[in-house]
């Protein structure tokens, strides 16, 4: 996933809603944490702020990098306000230029303005998702309305738009490079997308729905973590954890242990609806109660009950399209990605739904017939397959029909050496890349590794930070972003991260991987190639800054590598003994690899639609209620299987309501069409080779958002993309029940 940034003008920055983290390093204590927070709005920073500040002024670190080792929770809310000040006196200078308006001193001008807020806000943003605390979620809380009525004075400036316009209208004339000419056109719809050309009156009303939205996005991020903090299973009798392995009921006795549950064992809850142990748990009580406290963790009717919010938000974004002119939430959100309509959207995904549900239908059979011959085993009744039993009894199938056990697999799959051995070795051998850990850069959090990136002529390119084991304090699911983007213009490099939510082992014992794991380590390192490997002039356009339904595809694209029979011998290897995986356990994975793609794709479709459905409500509509409505959206989708809940039920769907994906959640499956195909040009041209890697370098992912992407696409791929390469590939297409 890649979190949501928004644009403090021309320069993309992190929204405070969307991501966290404090500071530390890897080679000391991290320093203390302020208690109180500096006050928000003051007229000038102290002196002596100027001076000890660490966002005043760019890191002297390599590559600009945050200084963590001298970062605390107290200098953000102050480098905050001075950098919404400085920018905007900054945009205001521009705006009230006597000159005529040009290029150079209108959209370039633009281009430079914000650095200090981009610098903090990226660093923030990084804090607030990964590794947060109470301080820093009240200065997120203070500052979202802030920072959407800062973004609001730049994009609803008159004086400002008025020569953005004067030229854009000139743009044919002017004789740019193709990126230049880009930028006006990115920027400019920007403009109008956000309101430019809007009455006075409804730019009055849009800024007052934007402030009430943020104000509700980061509430309710900030109330689902705790929530799913508060859910987390405690169980008081070991025999309940009866098929969980050593390790795993090590790692819950440790999570017990580190919230001061002494004698009991935990079991934390990840951002999805399913949870990994629901594989391994044979007892079915202990199955449902963990599978209820993932499906109830925000309706609860608590503090943390997020449902008054995500039903407010839902009307609030239907009346800011109706302002735009729009239908629905959807259509303003759509005009500009390549799907362009939420009809397109929801046709792609319709052509989905039977093939998937059909599937999963067929192998819900399977598993009640295991149900069935377990329990006339046990001389006990049967039951219906229900979705706590699911992920136990499909794992029992797969034991059956592959000889094919989770457990034989993850010995395999030391997180370190997937990491170097797999993700690394890959871009390694496409783009020629290598990497250096470096313990001398700071870190937010001592498990945090930040690696050198060089080139294949041996420069310098990124910084990488991996950040991969669950924290209570941190969101869920896993993500990329920017600590320092790329632009030529600005003179700066990328500084990226990958963020996951992996099981932290007991101390002394490997991280041992699933291979759905592994996969999303190399869909994650997938966004941060888009990154280090952008080559643009203008901070607006560079690396992921793209349409969400494709920045997805980059991502998706490098899963593939992950079980690329060159890249999988150099990483899948014993922990213990370093010999490679047995051929014949490779054999059954590649014979498993489609098995439970009916479930997966149901519940994922499911989550995407149910998104389409929330956002394509209009502003006339009344303010529902979100469980009858989930109900019976799914209902009409014909997507509401009794034992295949969606992927997020929308009471905790943060990609939706908190992360950039509102409207959005269907571009993980049309970017699966994306990258599906595209994988088919490289078996077309023989596979992993650094040729076919350096093309696909310079026509993709060097290009960010520097010219339109469907043609991008298409220049690359010699045809605009084909579903039926997903369909295979996804084993829907052809015989399903195999």
């Amino acid at each position: 996933m890649l979190r949501l940034r928004m644009i403090a003008i021309a320069t993309t920055i992190a929204l405070a809603a969307c991501s966290r983290q404090p500071a530390g390093t890897t080679t000391s204590a991290p320093p203390a944490k302020a208690t109180t927070v500096a006050a928000a709005g003051s007229a000038a920073p102290a002196a002596n702020a100027m001076t000890s500040n660490p966002f005043f002024s760019a890191s002297t670190l390599p590559f600009q990098a945050p200084p963590f080792d001298r970062i605390t929770d107290a200098d953000y809310q102050p480098a905050i306000e001075e950098g919404m000040k400085r920018q905007l006196a900054q945009i205001r200078q521009i705006a009230d230029n006597a000159d005529a308006p040009t290029f150079e001193n209108t959209y370039v001008a633009m281009e430079k303005s914000g650095v200090m807020l981009n610098r903090v806000l990226a660093v923030f943003g990084a804090v607030t998702s990964a590794n947060t605390d109470p301080a820093l979620q009240k200065v997120q809380q203070e500052e979202a309305p802030r920072l959407a009525a800062h973004r609001d004075a730049i994009y609803l400036d008159d004086k400002l738009f008025q020569r953005i316009e004067a030229v854009y209208n000139q743009r044919g004339t002017l004789k740019l490079d193709p990126e230049s000419q880009r930028l006006i056109e990115v920027v400019y719809k920007n403009f109008v997308h956000a309101g430019a050309k809007l009455s006075a009156a409804d730019k009055t009303r849009l800024k007052a729905l934007n402030e009430e939205e943020s104000t509700l996005s980061t509430r309710f991020t900030n109330q689902l973590l705790a929530a799913t903090k508060d859910a987390a299973l405690v169980v008081d009798d070991k025999a309940r954890l009866a098929g969980l392995s050593d390790a795993q009921i090590a790692a819950a006795a440790q999570a017990a242990k580190d919230r001061g549950l002494a004698g009991k064992w935990v079991l934390p809850l990840q951002n999805t609806t399913q949870q990994p142990e629901l594989q391994d748990l044979s007892d079915r009580a202990t199955r449902q109660a963990l599978f209820e406290a993932s499906w109830n963790r925000a309706e609860k009717g608590d503090a943390n009950d997020t449902r008054k919010i995500i039903e407010r938000l839902a009307q609030i974004r239907a009346e800011q399209a109706r302002l735009l002119g729009f239908p629905n939430y959807a259509a303003w959100k759509l005009d500009d990605q390549m799907a362009k309509t939420p009809a397109t959207a929801i046709k792609f995904m319709q052509q989905l739904v039977p093939a998937a549900t059909a599937r999963a239908e067929h192998e819900a059979k399977d598993i009640q017939a295991q149900i069935d011959k377990d329990q006339k085993a046990l001389k006990q009744p049967a039951f219906k397959l229900q979705p706590w039993d699911w992920d136990y009894y499909a794992e029992q199938v797969r034991k059956a029909r592959y000889d094919l056990d989770e457990n034989q697999i993850k010995p395999y799959f030391e997180l370190d050496n997937v990491l170097e051995n797999g993700v690394f070795y890959a871009a390694n051998q496409l783009y020629g890349l290598t990497f250096k850990e470096r313990k001398d850069i700071p870190v937010y959090q001592p498990d945090v590794r930040v690696f050198e990136v060089f080139d294949k002529d041996g420069k310098s390119l990124a910084l990488f930070y991996a950040d991969y084991f669950k924290r209570d304090n941190k969101g869920g699911g896993a993500w990329m972003d920017n600590l320092v983007g790329q632009s030529r213009l600005l003179g700066t490099k990328p500084v990226i991260y990958n963020v996951a939510n992996f099981t932290k082992p007991a101390a002394g014992q490997p991280a041992l991987l699933s291979f759905d794991d592994v996969v999303t380590m190399f869909h994650e390192f997938g966004h941060a190639l888009h990154g280090m490997l952008s080559d643009e002039q203008y901070p607006t356009l560079s690396g992921t800054s793209t349409a969400r339904d494709f920045v997805e595809f980059p991502s998706q694209f490098n899963e593939h590598w992950a079980s690329d029979p060159k890249v999988f011998a150099h990483y899948a290897k014993n922990y213990k003994t370093g010999e490679p995986m047995p051929q014949a356990l490779v054999d059954k994975i590649k014979k498993a690899r489609n098995f439970n793609k009916g479930y997966d794709m149901t519940e994922l479709t499911a989550a995407a639609l149910l998104d389409m459905n929330w956002h394509t409500l209009g502003a006339d509509a009344p303010l529902e209620d979100a469980d009858r409505f989930e109900t019976a959206a799914l209902k009409k989708d014909r997507i509401d299987l009794r034992y295949v809940p969606p992927r997020y039920r929308s009471s905790y769907f943060q990609h939706i309501w908190g992360n950039g994906y509102a409207a959005g959640y269907y571009a993980y499956l049309w970017t699966e069409m994306l990258a599906d195909d595209g994988f088919e040009w490289f078996k077309e041209h023989g596979g992993l080779t650094r040729a076919n890697g350096d093309r696909f370098r310079a026509m993709v992912l060097s290009r960010g958002n520097s010219e339109d992407l469907a043609r991008m696409y298409e220049d690359w791929r010699g045809h605009a993309p084909s579903i039926k390469p997903m369909l295979k590939d996804r084993g829907l297409q052809g015989d399903s029940k195999k």
